[in-house]
């Protein structure tokens, strides 16, 4: 295993550290706990009798780490969804925690693998916080409002792009919402939302 310093020496990391790269493998969590991101990846490790043993570890995410998409376009925390298929390089040194966590280097997303979106904007009518909905649209014309499931997953953002819990946003503030394609036939129609950003 090749030390680290040698490929990128401006990660900052302790030369004395080795590197273990993974290709392939899936996000299957991701938390974020003030500047840090905690994402957790399943890979594949060759054993004996030529068997795939399946490995989790809690990658943690710095703002030294690097994230980039295929083509080489930097990324943010904030981009990464559960069912990404990544490579990723991180250290060799780990906790006894289950699964174990590591300090990241570098995360490349090679395939988003997560259901196709669209972006709707809209004002905040209301929000559900028992039940997780945020409802966007006009109270006067039903056919502009739309439900927004709110899951452990979804991101909410300000203005700025820094993550706040769903209590910061008012009724009547502008948002762009991010979400899946499918929508139920109900009225007003419900779809997930991954991502909530005031504007």
């Amino acid at each position: 295993m090749e030390d680290f310093c040698v490929s990128i020496q401006s990660n900052g990391c302790p030369c004395n550290d080795d590197i273990i790269r993974t290709r392939d493998s899936i996000i299957e969590e991701i938390r974020i706990d003030r500047n840090t991101g905690f994402v957790t990846i399943s890979y594949g490790v060759m054993g004996d009798f030529n068997i795939t043993h399946m490995e989790l570890v809690t990658l943690i995410v710095s703002r030294d780490t690097i994230i980039r998409d295929r083509a080489g376009r930097n990324m943010s925390l904030t981009d990464l969804r559960e069912g990404m298929v990544v490579d990723a390089e991180f250290s060799s040194a780990m906790t006894f925690s289950i699964p174990p966590q590591s300090r990241a280097y570098r995360i490349i997303v090679v395939n988003k693998n997560i259901e196709p979106s669209r972006t709707t904007v809209g004002r905040v009518l209301s929000i559900d916080f028992r039940n997780g909905f945020l409802y966007t649209g006009n109270a006067n014309d039903l056919s502009s409002q739309m439900r927004f499931v709110i899951t452990d997953s979804t991101t909410i953002l300000d203005r700025n792009g820094r993550r706040i819990p769903i209590g910061n946003i008012r009724l009547g503030q502008r948002v762009r919402v991010e979400h899946a394609t499918f929508q139920t036939p109900s009225i007003p129609p419900q779809t997930t939302a991954f991502v909530v950003q005031m504007i």
